[in-house]
Parts: structure tokens; C-alpha cells; sequence
């Protein structure tokens, strides 16, 4: 089962990462067997882009940074699609045995066939729900990816779609 969640024109930016990563933690402290990763988005200040880093579940390593600065001024993207890499390929060894599985986003690099597109496919294929965000621009590539096997679900309801996943699995 895949769930997934979008958010409106007047949702903060960031609202989405912060919910994911309150979920799992969430989760993670009841002792449920969560897997995955989750974006924290570091404010540097008004004049600044936010730094991103990517927390993998379970992993004892550092978050990983994956946004470059590209200096005052640049106007491309400031993701570090290696770092970006180097995170799935962190993710991947603590997905067998988990009830759950939590990924970022669903996001430019899913759409291209990159990122966490091949570990979402692997989870499903393996049985595990997962659950993430998807952003509207790549809604359309996300459902072409999913098929009839995603559901909608509403940000406030996450919580309670998880648990009646790890209530349905024992």
C-alpha cells in the first residue's frame, strides 16, 4: 500500500517535511519498526536559501546535506543529487523487517526515475506500506509511477492510516 499526501497553495513551505518527520519520530517512539528517511530544512536566516539534510530512520550516521549553495544570486536547483544518492543508498539496508516505510517526498528526481523511486517500488513490491509526500508539480508523474496501487490520504489523517497499517500487520 501506498499512501501519499499533498498540500495546498497556503501551506508554509516545509510544512510537509515537518509532518514527516513528526510522524516518525511519533511512530518511532512507541517502539513501532519505522524505516525510511525524512528532510530537515535548516533556516539560515531572511537572506538566505534554507539548507537541506536528509535524516535517514534508524541509521546511527550523521544526516547527510543534500543542498549545495550555488552562490548569491543563482537561480538553479540547490539540490546535491549525489548527496541525494548517498542517502537512498543509506536508507535502503534498514527497509527489510520495518512495519513502515517513510520517504521525503516524491519529488523532480522520483519523476526522472532517480532518487527514492526504485526503493518506493521495492517496498511495495516487498508487501510494505510507505507513505510521502507529493508535491503538486509532480502529481501527475507520481500517478503515472503508482497506478491504482497509491492513495490520497489527508495530512491530518497520517497518523491514523499508519497505525491501522501496523494494527493490520499483527
Amino acid at each position: 500500500m501506498l499512501a501519499w499526501f499533498t498540500n495546498d497553495e497556503t501551506t508554509p513551505a516545509g510544512s510537509a517535511d515537518l509532518a514527516l518527520e513528526a510522524l516518525a519520530r511519533d511512530l518511532a517512539a512507541q517502539g513501532l519498526p519505522v524505516a525510511g528517511a525524512v528532510q530537515r530544512n535548516l533556516d539560515l536566516g531572511p537572506d538566505c536559501a534554507c539548507d537541506m539534510e536528509m535524516i535517514v530512520l534508524g541509521d546511527p550516521g550523521p544526516p547527510l546535506r543534500i543542498s549545495q549553495s550555488l552562490g548569491p544570486g543563482a537561480q538553479g536547483c540547490r539540490l546535491d543529487t549525489g548527496a541525494l544518492e548517498e542517502a537512498v543508498a543509506r536508507t535502503a539496508p534498514h527497509l527489510p523487517g520495518a512495519g513502515l516505510v517513510v520517504i521525503p517526498k516524491f519529488g523532480r528526481q522520483e519523476a526522472m526515475g532517480r532518487g527514492f523511486r526504485a526503493l518506493i517500488g521495492q517496498a511495495v513490491a516487498d508487501g510494505q506500506p510507505v507513505v510521502l509526500y507529493v508535491p503538486r508539480q509532480q502529481r501527475a508523474a507520481f500517478l503515472d509511477f503508482a497506478g491504482d496501487l497509491a492513495v490520497q490520504i489527508a495530512p491530518a489523517d497520517l497518523r491514523s492510516w499508519c497505525l491501522d497499517r501496523f494494527a493490520a500487520a499483527s
